[in-house]
C-alpha cells in the first residue's frame, strides 16, 4: 500500500469501487492526464474506474509516496503496469498523471 495517506485513499477508494471516498479525497476541481492528454474528470473517472471495475496493486513507490507504479486492472485495458503522480494539497489530490509504467 502507498505510505501517503492521501494516495493511500485513493488507491483504498478505486480498489474498494468506493466511489464516494474517491470524490472525497479529489478536490472539487482536480485534473487527470492520461497518457499526456488532459481528459475530462467525470467521465474519466467513470470509464476507467468504475464501470470498468479498476484495480490497483502498488508494486514501487517514491521516496515521498506522491509517484507510484502500479499493476493496474479493468474491464477495458486488462492488467497493465501503470505510473501515477499526484498532486496533493492537504487532504486532497489536486491532480493526476497516469500512464504506461
Amino acid at each position: 500500500m502507498p505510505s501517503h495517506p492521501v494516495v493511500r485513499a485513493f488507491v483504498d477508494a478505486v480498489n474498494a469501487q468506493d466511489q464516494q471516498a474517491l470524490w472525497t479525497v479529489l478536490a472539487k476541481d482536480a485534473t487527470v492526464v492520461d497518457v499526456g492528454t488532459e481528459r475530462d474528470l467525470d467521465a474519466w473517472v467513470e470509464r476507467e474506474l468504475f464501470s470498468s471495475h479498476a484495480r490497483m496493486e502498488v508494486v514501487r513507490e517514491s521516496h515521498d509516496g506522491l509517484s507510484v507504479t502500479a499493476r493496474f486492472h479493468n474491464d477495458i485495458w486488462g492488467d497493465i503496469d501503470t505510473a501515477w503522480e499526484f498532486s496533493v494539497s492537504g487532504p486532497v489530490i489536486r491532480g493526476f498523471v497516469t500512464g504506461p509504467g
